[in-house]
């Protein structure tokens, strides 16, 4: 059975989800503004801070581990718990609680690390990713059930996706200021307090159950259908390549990456109105300005703004396997754009791009799975997708961590790769239509199940 709120006179009037603390929806999305004009705040305090100073190549190692923590609780934990998490009443809610509390805690102690460059502030910053994340599957789980239809369900994640998008640039502004004026110190209080805030305004979302049953074999088949496997192969590949991305570019803005190209040059020039423009300020190596961040940020919140916003027009028009076959589409012109460009301009439109991309595929795959798993659980299916997709995030980030390379080599990859997938998720969508199995990825067990048959001894004939 689909976990669904229970219609009330109240939450009737509310499907343009209005501020009115009697919708049910109003609470998370108050919540999720809050939760992520903090997460802008926290990523204003490490562009001002250390974290965009210490030697990069010096700094993989301790990142590349933090990164395998982060993605423990997703890969083993959350298979554990979740389902319990699940059947409690209020459990995912006490988990969205558990997320922003712990984040505002982080960002005490962020005040005291950025403040004195202390090298703290590594596992602080990624203390924050891991109770992100947390949220992210939390609020996947509860969304479906302060909704009363499918329909409510994709206008609540568009619009959950837009308020995200308006949150990281109404807090981006006066997070600058501040950080102009008292420093990444400073910053870090206000974030402590935006994350305060998002803890109480989680007080206020409904405690509901999410699964009040076990999953029963026609959910798991629905689930597990062709055209649901399909899609979500399609949406982890656009997570793949959003947390490579992610982590690409912190190592570039860090002076990772000697390319500095027209951005550097722009800033040159508007450091020196005369004219005057030394070949330093177009190759030389080193820090970019922070100003470069800035952009990227800039870029990054435009695309996910766009996607979706433009998501809901396009699924009017097109099946939702095409716009996630164009937000595939989207990726490669994306990292075609990072290869082609070098410096800023190549790093924002393939920042720009993967996020336009990755909002608006993330709508496409909800609704496909809407569509071809009527009967599964909302709420339960939804988080484990998300946990799935956190731990793929994780692997595309770990890449350029491990792997030193310049931003072009890293638009080059984005390029191949989400070509491939766009390929292959065309393929399977041939094959859908004239009837046959789609082909399908190799998966962990499959691979393990076929190297312990490989291993066994034949007998003798």
């Amino acid at each position: 059975m689909v976990a669904m709120a229970e219609p009330s006179s109240t939450s009737r009037s509310g499907s343009r989800f209005g501020v009115d603390p009697a919708i049910p929806f109003s609470g998370l999305a108050l919540t999720h503004v809050l939760a992520t004009g903090g997460d802008a705040l926290v990523a204003l305090v490490l562009a001002g801070s250390l974290f965009f100073s210490v030697d990069p190549s010096g700094a993989r190692w301790r990142i590349a581990l933090y990164l395998l923590f982060t993605m423990a609780p997703f890969a083993i934990v959350g298979p554990l718990i979740g389902p319990a998490m699940d059947r409690a009443k209020g459990g995912r809610r006490w988990m969205l609680v558990g997320s922003t509390v712990g984040r505002a805690v982080v960002a005490c102690a962020m005040i005291f690390s950025a403040g004195s460059n202390s090298l703290l502030l590594f596992p602080e910053a990624f203390f924050m990713l891991v109770f992100a994340k947390s949220y992210s599957v939390a609020k996947a789980a509860i969304v479906p059930t302060v909704v009363h239809s499918d329909a409510e369900l994709v206008e609540a994640n568009s619009k959950l996706q837009l308020l995200a998008g308006l949150a990281a640039f109404g807090a981006g502004i006066p997070g600058a200021l501040v950080l102009w004026v008292g420093g990444p110190g400073a910053v870090a209080g206000l974030s402590a307090l935006v994350f305060l805030a998002a803890s109480f305004a989680s007080l206020r979302v409904p405690v509901t159950v999410v699964a009040a049953e076990e999953e029963d074999e026609q959910e798991k088949a629905e689930l597990r259908s062709a055209g649901v496997l399909s899609a979500a192969s399609a949406m982890g590949t656009l997570r793949w390549v959003v947390g490579f991305v992610t982590f690409l570019l912190a190592f570039a803005l860090r002076g990772a990456s000697s390319e500095t190209g027209l951005g550097m040059a722009t800033g040159h020039l508007l450091q020196n109105p005369d004219g005057t423009l030394e070949t330093s300020a177009v190759s030389a190596p080193g820090v970019p300005p922070v100003w470069h961040f800035g952009v990227i940020i800039a870029l990054t919140g435009i695309g996910g703004l766009l996607g979706a916003a433009v998501a809901p027009i396009i699924r009017r028009h097109l099946r939702e396997e095409l716009l996630l076959l164009g937000a595939l589409g989207l990726a490669v012109c994306g990292g075609v754009a990072g290869f082609i460009f070098p410096g800023l301009v190549g790093q924002a439109l393939l920042a720009g791009s993967v996020a336009m991309a990755a909002a608006s595929g993330k709508q496409a795959f909800d609704a496909v799975v809407q569509r071809d798993a009527p009967d599964a659980n909302r709420g339960r299916s939804f988080a484990r997708f998300e946990s799935r997709f956190q731990v793929i995030w994780v692997l595309g980030a770990a890449v350029p961590v491990l792997i030193a390379m310049p931003t072009r080599l890293g638009g080059a990859i984005v390029m191949v790769v989400a070509a491939g997938a766009a390929a292959f998720f065309s393929s399977s969508l041939s094959a859908m239509r004239k009837g046959r199995v789609p082909p399908r990825l190799p998966t962990a067990k499959g691979i393990t199940k076929t190297v312990r048959q490989a291993r066994k001894p034949k007998n003798p004939t």
